[in-house]
């Protein structure tokens, strides 16, 4: 099942239409997750990941066969402004380092058992600096959302985790998350790369400008992300619809995937019930944002690498969490009584 857009307004007619849980999956491991030898709740979130898992892919017990990291690069123009302690010439070099298998998110993946694909969109072409109007025409938005879809649609995995690259990205993450949710721009600008001191403060005057210059008339989430993101903003937001058309899960990375898949939140309230955020990340925008999501990061480990890095490792624990619904005995199977003696007395 291929899936394309023409529009955004053909993108919001995909939000407006999409499958929620499936409550057969999702009764089959309610009912079978109490018989299974060990007290009940003992295995913690572990257990309530596993029913998500098998509502979400339509299927009692999930599988995690194959899951397909994506990561998608592109270039800001923003980063002109000195947003950034990098330039954006190290984007292109960083997608050069995922293909030759020698960045963070490669080691993750072989350690996990992961597919990993990466995207490279327009990177000689960055987006328009948003300070003075939007970042991406239409089309320009359109053909990244796309670029998301296709890599999900095409081919589905069990599970897919998103990440990115792009220098100044974080700049565009905390101009969304301001423009859609509101508060100072310091509440939503962290270090990224590590810019502190003065550049920091300079980082939040960049953010501020775009969403002054951006949000007066915007109508939707989609319209935040056409204006104030980038390509790869985009086409993780294009992957989760993808995702969520095609039946497969999905782990959200850091705060700049989040950041994304906010814009489709907005669009369409519900279109992230299928989605987990993998870790809480240092970027200190990213906790505010999880919470206004209303989600709860499986993992906390001071990360803020980007490139999927988060969202690889926390499918770990979702195989984990799958291989104990579906592997464990049952009370009956294992002979072992399920109520302790004083009960049954």
């Amino acid at each position: 099942m291929s899936v394309t857009v023409r529009s955004l307004a053909e993108f919001r007619a995909l939000l407006s239409d999409l499958p929620g849980p499936d409550a057969e999956a999702a009764a089959a491991a309610a009912a079978r997750e109490p018989q299974l030898t060990k007290p009940p709740g003992s295995l913690g979130r572990l257990e309530d990941l596993a029913a998500w898992l098998a509502a979400w892919q339509g299927r009692h017990p999930a599988r995690l066969d194959s899951v397909r990291a994506c990561v998608f690069a592109g270039n800001h123009g923003v980063a002109a402004l000195g947003v950034s302690a990098f330039p954006a010439s190290v984007t292109a070099q960083m997608v050069a380092n995922f293909k030759a298998g020698g960045a963070a998110v490669n080691q993750l993946c072989r350690a996990v058992g992961a597919e990993l694909t990466v995207t490279a969109l327009d990177l000689d072409r960055p987006t328009a600096d948003f300070t003075k109007g939007p970042a991406m025409t239409e089309d320009e938005v359109v053909a990244a959302l796309n670029a998301g879809l296709e890599q999900v649609t095409t081919a589905p995995p069990d599970a897919l985790c998103v990440g990115e690259m792009g220098i100044a990205n974080t700049t565009s993450a905390a101009a969304i998350a301001l423009a859609l949710f509101g508060g100072s721009p310091m509440e939503w600008t962290g270090p990224g790369t590590g810019v502190k001191g003065e550049a920091l403060s300079h980082k939040a005057r960049v953010v501020a400008d775009g969403v002054t210059a951006n949000t007066a008339d915007a109508p939707d989430g989609l319209e935040v992300l056409r204006r104030l993101g980038g390509r790869e903003l985009a086409a993780i937001a294009g992957a989760v619809a993808g995702a969520r058309l095609a039946r497969v899960p999905v782990v959200l990375d850091g705060y700049i995937t989040t950041a994304a898949a906010a814009c489709l939140e907005a669009a369409r309230p519900g279109s992230l019930d299928h989605c987990v955020v993998a870790h809480a990340s240092a970027e200190p925008g990213h906790g505010r944002l999880v919470e206004k999501l209303g989600k709860r990061a499986i993992l906390d480990l001071g990360m803020r690498l980007g490139e999927g890095s988060g969202a690889v490792l926390a499918a770990g624990v979702l195989k984990a969490a799958a291989a104990c619904h579906a592997g464990m005995a049952t009370f009956a199977e294992a002979g072992v009584a399920d109520k302790p003696a004083a009960e049954e007395a």
